[in-house]
């Protein structure tokens, strides 16, 4: 057994081991070296694993890799096997949005207990560069989470032509997606052109680096959020929270507990600048509002400063 093929099987087998499984099977290398080292575990009875296919209908013959995808599952044993069309805008958000209602869909419809998906450390690197441009905090420095409600993300600690390096060794063919070199995305401007320099200036340890700072930083990112958790549970009456015990907490925990508030209200997490925007409103940070509010939030969400707390509320 190859040396990649072992490190994904065990991979694999520590995080979801003995469990039902459904595999995201795209076609493309990762995804099918992932589901090469998920059948050699079912054959050995570690682990039992379907697969679910997601047609997007974005590309001419999408529906042929997807049917082939379908049959390559198959033939390593994988059951059961799903084929799904979508149609879906060509945008990346809508693309996913589909892809993983059709996951929920599976996952209920054949009682599995959770669904594999092939990120590798090349798309954690990725992700932590796309942080940084976007100037971003802890969480988005975190990347990719291994773990997210019954996803899993067990390969993150594997490089992308190991996947490749586990195909060939089992000589599968896999489908190299057109979009995946376009480089009007960003994304692919950092995999084709930023970090291809980036490992030639400064040392092909830059990507296992990256992965490295997104798993420090999850560890920080996730006790930061369980102490705004905290934090939040102790001080919100209904939808009020007091100014007082806010400008207690430090800015990281103040501002994330602010966030859950108006999650909590009903509206979606607010961006960096409408999370600056309720900081002020609760006179933290450097330059206090004067104002009473409201700040607009979207989900048709309002906070207003009344007295000694702030208030989270829908208008009417």
């Amino acid at each position: 057994m190859s040396s990649a093929l072992s490190q994904a099987r065990i991979a694999i087998q520590r995080q979801v081991g003995g469990q039902f499984v459904l595999l995201g099977v795209s076609g493309g290398s990762d995804s099918l070296g992932m589901a090469v080292a998920a059948a050699e575990l079912v054959r050995a009875g570690k682990l039992r694993a379907g697969a679910v296919i997601v047609d997007h209908q974005l590309a001419a013959g999408s529906d042929a890799v997807a049917r082939q995808a379908a049959e390559t599952c198959r033939s390593l044993g994988l059951d059961p096997v799903l084929v799904r069309q979508v149609s879906t805008a060509a945008d990346e958000a809508s693309a996913r949005h589909a892809r993983y209602q059709q996951f929920e869909h599976a996952l209920g419809a054949t009682g599995a207990q959770a669904l594999l998906l092939a990120h590798t450390l090349d798309d954690q690197a990725e992700q932590v560069l796309l942080g940084l441009l976007r100037g971003s905090g802890t969480r988005s420095l975190a990347g990719i989470r291994a773990v997210r409600g019954p996803y899993r993300r067990p390969l993150l600690g594997l490089r992308r032509e190991q996947l490749e390096q586990i195909c060939l060794q089992a000589s599968v063919n896999w489908w190299q997606d057109p979009s995946n070199t376009d480089v009007r995305y960003r994304r692919n401007q950092i995999r084709h052109r930023v970090l291809p320099v980036l490992v030639r200036e400064l040392g092909a340890h830059l990507p296992q680096a990256l992965a490295g700072t997104a798993e420090l930083a999850a560890q920080d990112a996730d006790a930061l959020d369980e102490w705004a958790a905290q934090s939040y549970r102790q001080l919100a009456d209904g939808h009020r929270l007091p100014l007082r015990g806010l400008r207690e907490l430090p800015p990281a925990i103040s501002s994330r507990v602010l966030r859950l508030a108006v999650r909590a209200a009903g509206g979606t997490n607010p961006s960096r600048e409408r999370t600056a925007a309720l900081q002020q409103l609760a006179g933290l940070g450097t330059a206090p509002s004067r104002s009473a509010g409201p700040v607009q939030l979207e989900g048709e969400i309002y906070a207003y400063r009344r007295g000694p707390v702030i208030v989270f509320t829908r208008p009417g």
